[in-house]
């Protein structure tokens, strides 16, 4: 796998962390698709959820699949023809971003720890580096899914004017109380694992079995009891897929969750999971209202968004959408909600690529 299309962002050294702390020398990974126009106006940028990289898409320069294939390139939803696409590696990211898996440049060491604490704004303000060190004054559109949503959130109310439309996906103006308790349940898993060792693991001693069961927490929540029912029902493996120990793998379901775990283990910094999912559990955009969401959301001066959410999302429920949507609206903004009944749970938007589509490309065409 080619990494050629990823470029490399320098943040102001130093650069201030919200909750105190700052980096020094630090960077965000980031890549682009289609041509900016000579006034720099069809600009847009893609805010990740809390596990992907900068590479949505295939491109010139790195034919790889990414991960919203079907949504980036040419006459698709967001059409590179037309539009000069950003995405941005979270700052805290292991994706090529400056994280707590970097060298910290006054130990010569890894952060691990020692990294500042991580909040969305810190992702935010480093991603609007970017933005401005390619000449963009204003955004034509500002997309941010599930924990990029939230960090699109902050971005917007951090840097008036800075933004056209947005549209946010499968989100949440604040973490709620099983969204904070299901990360929790994640980080204790790694945390209790021996070889995460207080943050000082190696390659050699991973903590594979505290990654693995925070990524099978995660697909519980990712997808809905209708979808789990609708697929596995009580299948039961063959015997010769069964592993022979007491209260081992038995039914269908379980083989795939530890498919997906294995997929997902050492491909991911564990320090840096742990960061990017305390800043999604703090994120709030009630900060910016004197403690009222609709408040927060007022500050934000935008035209026109699209805010849309899945029936079935238990992890970001379709009545935080709503209050996004309220609120932006309540600001000026000419809003659509669009909700929709996808089985797939709060993943949706990964994979009823028909739905999604239809919902982009419509507000996008537009603009």
């Amino acid at each position: 796998m080619t990494h050629d299309a990823r470029r490399y962002a320098a943040l102001p050294s130093p650069f201030a962390m919200k909750r105190g702390g700052e980096l020094h020398g630090a960077r965000v990974a980031y890549e682009t698709w289609g041509t900016l126009s000579e006034a720099r106006d069809n600009a847009v940028l893609l805010l990740t959820g809390l596990s992907p990289s900068a590479h949505a898409a295939s491109n010139a320069d790195d034919a790889s699949e990414g991960w919203w294939e079907a949504m980036i390139g040419p006459g698709k939803a967001i059409d590179t023809s037309r539009w000069f696409v950003i995405c941005v590696n979270s700052l805290g990211s292991d994706k090529g971003s400056t994280c707590a898996a970097s060298i910290n440049p006054a130990t010569g060491e890894p952060y691990r720890l020692d990294f500042p604490e991580l909040s969305l704004e810190d992702v935010a303000n480093a991603a609007q580096v970017v933005v401005q060190g390619l000449g963009i004054e204003q955004l034509a559109c500002l997309i941010g899914c599930s924990m990029g949503g939230m960090s699109a959130l902050a971005y917007m109310v951090l840097h008036p004017g800075s933004v056209r439309a947005h549209i946010s996906v499968d989100t949440a103006p604040q973490a709620q109380p099983f969204a904070i308790a299901i990360r929790s349940l994640q980080r204790e898993a790694i945390r209790l694992d021996p070889h995460w060792n207080k943050g000082r693991y190696s390659d050699g001693s991973y903590p594979s079995d505290g990654m693995s069961i925070a990524r099978k927490l995660g697909v519980i929540t990712y997808r809905s009891a209708m979808e789990w029912n609708g697929r596995f029902a009580r299948i039961r493996l063959d015997p010769e897929r069964r592993d022979d120990n007491p209260f081992g793998l038995e039914f269908e379901v379980e083989s795939y969750l530890e498919g997906h775990a294995q997929r997902f283990v050492h491909t991911f910094d564990p320090n840096s999971y742990l960061y990017l999912s305390r800043a999604s559990d703090w994120f709030d955009i009630a900060e910016y209202g004197n403690g009222s969401i609709m408040e927060g959301l007022k500050r934000i001066r935008i035209e026109k968004a699209m805010v849309i959410g899945v029936s079935t999302d238990i992890l970001f429920p379709l009545e935080q959408q709503e209050q996004i949507a309220e609120g932006l609206r309540a600001a000026g903004a000419a809003v659509d909600f669009v909700a929709l009944d996808s089985p797939q749970g709060h993943d949706a938007f990964l994979v009823d690529i028909p739905n999604y589509s239809r919902a982009i490309g419509g507000f996008l065409s537009q603009l």
